[in-house]
């Protein structure tokens, strides 16, 4: 249900384009993803943080499309917002020796030092490549096929880079234990 939810304004952006086109979607996914927002609000009763940026990047960028009838600045947007994000893990490294990846999920495993860096700065390097890419694909081609980029080609480029980080992680993964198995033998009933 989350993901459906996480990816809520970019596939009624998505519809919306091949139905009315660039400016209408823009409007769509402005309004989806304050329902998001809202949503999340009252079913959560919290927002993270990365949710009020990616709403304050979409209601600026959208609305600049809006007011100025121009489309530029919407194809920014994935721009700015994995621009931002990389920046984030960046500069928390850099600057205040805190890895927000590790921050983000060391309550969920358990990794080495070492694991927690290449973590972060490979979600660095991907935004990175993917703010980038957008950029490529938003100038070099049609508007059309930016928008399937933005939706199948984003979203499976994140699919490939996310398996890859698993199976990265894999090697750190442990076995869980078996109760019965490690108990000595004198302990069996």
């Amino acid at each position: 249900m989350k993901l459906l939810i996480d990816f809520f304004p970019i596939i009624l952006f998505f519809v919306a384009f091949k139905v009315w086109g660039i400016y209408t979607a823009t409007a769509v996914a402005i309004a989806a993803t304050v329902a998001q927002i809202a949503y999340l609000r009252i079913r959560h009763g919290r927002i993270e943080p990365m949710q009020w940026v990616s709403l304050g990047v979409i209601v600026v960028f959208g609305g600049a499309t809006l007011l100025s009838h121009s489309e530029t600045f919407i194809k920014w947007k994935p721009t700015v917002l994995y621009w931002l994000m990389g920046g984030a893990l960046l500069v928390g490294q850099l600057f205040f020796r805190k890895n927000l990846i590790r921050t983000l999920m060391g309550g969920q495993m358990e990794l080495p030092d070492a694991a927690w860096r290449a973590m972060n700065w490979s979600w660095t390097a991907f935004f990175a490549a993917m703010g980038a890419i957008n950029l490529w694909v938003a100038h070099a081609f049609s508007t059309d096929t930016w928008v399937n980029f933005k939706l199948f080609g984003g979203i499976g480029l994140m699919a490939v880079f996310v398996i890859g980080q698993a199976l990265y992680l894999s090697r750190y993964m442990k076995e869980p234990q078996d109760d019965a198995r490690t108990a000595p033998e004198d302990a069996k009933p």
